[in-house]
């Protein structure tokens, strides 16, 4: 069961505002690829966005969004399964909220 609930939730537009619509982003092997944005929300003080990539058959993935003072918003790994699980049922109750996840 997740920590955080639908309510707890605000979608936020911090990568967008900062990037466009799109962001690219480097594996640990150096390779470049292109991810859409589709969806950024912050709850309990944390930011996270959904992105899709364009090259893999529109896989999505679930990252941190990190804001260091004064600069521009930057993207994490969720390292801790349990907060990812949380996080990815938090994303699963906001887009079909009167579904059971």
């Amino acid at each position: 069961m997740t920590e955080f609930s639908a309510g707890q939730a605000v979608w936020t537009s911090r990568l967008k505002d900062a990037y466009g619509e799109t962001v690219e982003l480097e594996d640990e092997n150096g390779k470049a690829s292109v991810h859409q944005i589709i969806a950024e929300f912050e709850v309990q003080g944390r930011g996270y966005a959904v992105l899709q990539d364009s090259e893999r058959d529109g896989e999505r993935e679930i990252l941190r969004i990190v804001v260091s003072q004064g600069g521009p918003p930057e993207l994490e790994s969720i390292e801790d399964d349990d907060e990812w699980e949380d996080i990815s049922e938090l994303y699963d109750e906001l887009t079909f909220p009167d579904d059971e996840v």
